[in-house]
């Protein structure tokens, strides 16, 4: 198994793409840490790693609390022994229209987002720094790569890139790699107020995936467990777009394109 003796924290762990990382990274061996700033969710998905044969530890952590980051770490290590690898997946979107964002709403949106990252990072990497040895990876998005709406959210997803080729150029010589990972759209738990405006939104997004389809929280497993692995020693500061082909180019533009040339021959 590739984690085996290694220990893990996923944040925002309770829920969705979190949830799968969680269960995949356990299934490989790992003692995760399942961080969640919802009790329930962090529980119930630490038990069923549990029950599942792995080993697992439950943390309600709102990651923009340094204290409570700290505490996390604190109790990881007490549990499992130091952090090996940490999945910053934790993040927030709302959905509104940019000129009625409020900017509580912005802030937080970022806060999470952004900060979060940026004080489970540096509270991880004081061990790592001190061991030689690490990994951090980033959950991004396609958000962070082009416009596909919500700011708040994809300027706090743009901010995690450049912390991440940062920390993978600051740290490298400490031997600790970071890299993240820009999904697509995932069927998720946090697309349901969609759903229930629009049931057939994932029918329509579908169109402008080259793949014919919006993903599932598993796409993104074999890139993560890749890129925390042994087996990408050598890679660091990577930007993974895990997207269907959506960031690739854009063919119903280029069908429109065709289409307006034949109708003006």
């Amino acid at each position: 198994m590739r984690f085996e003796d290694r220990v893990v924290i996923v944040t925002g762990g309770g829920s969705g793409l979190g949830r799968i990382l969680a269960h995949s990274f356990a299934a490989e061996g790992a003692a995760v840490v399942v961080a969640d700033i919802a009790r329930g969710r962090a529980g119930a998905v630490a038990e069923e790693i549990f029950d599942a044969g792995g080993d697992s530890l439950a943390q309600t952590t709102d990651v923009t609390d340094a204290s409570d980051v700290r505490a996390m770490v604190e109790a990881t290590r007490e549990a499992f022994g130091q952090v090996d690898i940490l999945v910053n997946n934790a993040a927030k979107a709302t959905d509104e229209d940019f000129l009625s964002l409020g900017g509580e709403t912005w802030d937080e949106d970022v806060t999470v987002t952004l900060k979060g990252t940026f004080l489970c990072s540096q509270t991880v990497l004081v061990d790592m720094v001190e061991n030689g040895s690490g990994v951090i990876l980033n959950i991004s998005s396609v958000n962070a790569l082009g416009y596909y709406g919500n700011e708040a959210y994809s300027a706090a997803k743009a901010g995690i890139l450049n912390l991440t080729r940062s920390l993978a150029v600051r740290y490298g010589p400490a031997g600790i790699r970071v890299n993240a990972i820009a999904p697509g759209t995932l069927r998720t738990p946090a697309w349901e107020q969609r759903r229930e405006k629009n049931s057939d939104v994932f029918e329509r997004l579908r169109r402008w995936y080259p793949l014919g389809r919006v993903g599932e929280p598993e796409d993104v497993v074999g890139a993560a467990l890749f890129l925390a692995s042994d087996e990408a020693a050598w890679i660091t500061g990577a930007v993974l777009p895990v997207d269907g082909g959506l960031t690739a180019g854009n063919m119903l533009m280029m069908e429109e394109m065709i289409k307006g040339q034949g109708e003006q021959s």
